[in-house]
């Protein structure tokens, strides 16, 4: 790869600005021990000051009652902030007290520390699409304690984020009435601990690899920010397969070198994530839109966030109950952000439209997956090809042709899947396909792993599918469930045959007796 390793010295970017440990307050339960003990394991990796350790004493359920979350956890809140001298507080036009000045920006919750505050009534009213807040005061533990230090906030419906669509690093944004709060939590302690490593570990190379985004097509609201974060990797030179149809990836789909992840829409988690060898590259993101994403985080193979943290995932978002569309996290915003070299709370806030609500944010809050976009950081092997990608990307992105054909030649020369495979991608992204079909035959022949190979099977096939062709799609899928059979990947051949062509339903058993309707 040593064909676009120059221009690291060339693009003069510049990269962002490293928050301040002493702006960050952790948070934990004082009632479980390890709970402490992994706050002062993130304490300590991130270099925060001692006294911004805060434990109170909090139920150990992972459900809080509204009152126990106002007298346990927001009132003892408060008065640290006031004992602390951390912020000043003045009135606001509404004469709503709240911080006109404060020194904390980042709140990290603990695993132990209550994910959900339960609605205040015993039997609250069935979701009204047309009046979606009346009666609705549930609500995400983190998403209240954003802006905790505003009082007198009704507990009913949602407040609208200030911080939503801004492009500027929170320290910048003049909104000392709001904390950025990401939680470190997941289905083990041991993962907490691992989300912790791999975000600090990450940050000294980058985050690299493959993109997979899997649009459902289902609302156009949500397509488009899948639509957008594709566009986005184009344009910066991330290798991304992208799903357009309506069923989901299939069973054990080879998703191999994953660093991203954006797909919608099942209740829990399947597709690719049900093979065991699956597993993230260290410092992935992943997400997957559903209104219960996050509905509990302790059965890594029930919803989504708990499941993706628990293949790998170094932070994700969810949903703790349903928050509806719109007022769900943009996930092209989001993508943006960290791409920008935000922190991960500033990209999610900064894609989240309302607080008070049930928005969760796992991971640490500092980590910055992309600052080393630029092609800085320390160089491992497994990254070169995908630092390439990105090199030639900064040099050549106003000219695609000849962006084509320097990975053309660097593929040639060095017999590189990865490389192949993009270029496949790239084609296919603009709808060239028959260049598409030939570069991803040419990766196929070149990957070594057995896994690999057959992605490329798949996205040939994928489009014979996309254009109609289903006849071919269904010749293709049978032949390469021959060659693949080996693998426990092939079981995704059978998934999208069942979809083209599904086979007949089961005799009827002659010793059952139907029942008569």
């Amino acid at each position: 790869m040593r064909l676009f390793l120059f221009l690291i010295l060339t693009t003069g970017i510049t990269l962002a600005a490293t928050p301040d440990p002493a702006s960050v307050v952790v948070l934990y339960n004082k009632a479980i021990p390890e709970s402490a003990k992994l706050a002062e394991t993130y304490r300590a990796a991130r270099s925060i000051p001692a006294e911004n350790l805060v434990g109170l004493d909090l139920p150990k359920s992972d459900d809080i009652s509204r009152e126990d979350y106002d007298k346990g956890l927001v009132k003892p809140l408060r008065g640290i902030f006031d004992s602390k001298g951390w912020w000043k507080l003045g009135k606001n036009q509404e004469n709503l007290t709240l911080p006109v000045q404060n020194q904390i920006r980042f709140i990290a919750v603990m695993r132990g520390v209550p994910l959900r505050i339960r609605n205040t009534s015993a039997t609250p009213p069935p979701i009204d699409l047309q009046k979606p807040f009346e009666g609705r005061n549930e609500a995400a533990v983190d998403s209240e304690l954003a802006a905790f230090g505003i009082q007198g906030l009704p507990t009913l419906g949602v407040v609208n984020n200030a911080y939503f669509k801004s492009e500027k690093p929170f320290a910048e944004a003049g909104m000392p009435f709001l904390v950025l709060v990401a939680r470190i939590d997941a289905a083990k302690w041991e993962t907490c601990e691992r989300m912790i490593k791999d975000a600090v570990a990450t940050e000294k190379t980058g985050l690299w690899g493959r993109a997979y985004v899997d649009i459902a097509n289902k609302i156009p609201e949500g397509d488009q920010w899948l639509e957008g974060v594709a566009k986005a990797n184009l344009s910066t030179g991330i290798p991304t397969v992208v799903d357009r149809f309506n069923d989901t990836l299939p069973t054990n789909y080879p998703m191999t070198d994953a660093s991203l992840y954006y797909g919608w829409y099942e209740w829990n988690v399947n597709g690719p994530f049900l093979n065991p060898r699956f597993q993230f590259r260290p410092g992935a993101v992943a997400m997957h839109l559903h209104s219960f994403s996050a509905e509990q985080i302790r059965d890594p193979n029930k919803n989504w966030s708990a499941a993706l943290l628990e293949r790998g995932a170094c932070c994700t978002i969810g949903n703790t109950y349903e928050p509806y569309l719109g007022i769900t996290h943009y996930f092209d915003i989001l993508h943006k952000r960290l791409l920008d070299g935000s922190t991960f709370a500033e990209a999610a806030y900064a894609a989240m439209p309302a607080l008070s609500w049930q928005g969760v944010v796992f991971g640490d809050p500092l980590y910055r997956p992309f600052i080393h976009l630029d092609g800085s950081g320390e160089k491992q092997p497994g990254d070169n090809d995908y630092r390439a990608l990105r090199m030639a990307s900064l040099q050549w992105d106003s000219k695609p042709a000849e962006l084509h054909d320097q990975l053309a030649k660097a593929v040639e020369r060095t017999h590189s899947g990865v490389l192949a495979e993009a270029l496949g991608l790239r084609y296919r992204a603009i709808s060239l396909n028959d260049d598409a079909k030939k570069w991803f035959g040419v990766a196929r022949e070149n990957y070594t792993n057995t896994a690999d190979k057959l992605r490329q099977e798949f996205n040939i096939i994928s489009i014979d599918r996309a254009v109609g062709h289903k006849d071919l799609a269904i010749r293709e899928l049978r032949d390469a469930r021959t060659i693949y059979a080996a693998i426990p990947e092939s079981q995704a051949l059978t998934g999208w045959l069942n979809i083209l062509d599904p086979p007949p339903p089961p005799p009827a058993d002659p010793t059952k007796v139907p029942k008569i309707k």
